[in-house]
């Protein structure tokens, strides 16, 4: 059931938020500054791909050796807010107004509607299976 709502995620609208993240991520590359949140972006352009069967969490609840910066996160969750996760979520708002038009769409526009809370606030964060 997850590959196949994967699939009609990616039609609509998945796959071109999941290429705006890619973007993202590679223009954060191209500066130092933007470095520390090239990790979160490709992991949000992962889960914007593909978001059913897999579950945001935040690190420090995930048993794992990577656990959460403290209060560094913070710090890069508001200069992400002011660099980039505005337009991101923004992105994800206007996609789920545009599937909650129809009835097939609303569970996609529930879906947009979590992409876009967690674009503004992506580090610190990771996917694990549902």
């Amino acid at each position: 059931m997850n590959l196949i709502l994967n699939i009609l995620w990616m039609l609509t609208g998945g796959l071109w938020l999941s290429l705006g993240w890619m973007l993202a991520a590679c223009l954060m590359a191209l500066s130092i500054i933007g470095l520390p949140w090239v990790r979160s972006a490709m992991v949000m352009a992962a889960y914007s791909l593909m978001p059913f069967g897999l579950q945001a969490r935040v690190r420090a609840d995930v048993p794992s050796p990577e656990t959460g910066m403290g209060i560094l996160v913070n710090a890069g969750n508001i200069l992400w807010l002011v660099l980039a996760g505005w337009w991101l979520a923004l992105g994800h708002l206007i996609a789920a107004v545009l599937n909650a038009v129809t009835i097939i769409g609303l569970p996609f526009a529930w879906a947009h509607l979590k992409l876009a809370g967690f674009a503004l606030q992506p580090v610190g964060r990771t996917l694990v299976a549902r």
